[in-house]
């Protein structure tokens, strides 16, 4: 588990905006500090040096989550073949 970083507010699209600490990936499934499933990482956009992420929420009240820490569960390499 993977500090992803705060969020800041609910966008008019839905989605949950935070304000990235440690880089993830899309698909990354984003979790609350109680590892219940809030959404996936839907974008990643902004500066190079502060960048965002857009989180498709899963939730029924995103808006709980705002000023809240949320973390990522890395995706788990898949191995196969070339």
């Amino acid at each position: 588990m993977i500090r992803l970083g705060s969020a800041l507010h609910i966008s008019s699209s839905g989605n949950i905006i935070v304000k990235i600490e440690n880089l993830p990936k899309i698909g990354d499934k984003v979790v609350d500090e109680n590892l219940n499933v809030v959404g996936e990482v839907f974008d990643i956009f902004g500066p190079v040096s502060a960048p965002y992420a857009a989180v498709k929420p899963k939730t029924t009240k995103p808006e709980n989550l705002v000023n809240k820490l949320l973390y990522v569960f890395p995706r788990s390499k898949v191995k196969g073949r070339w």
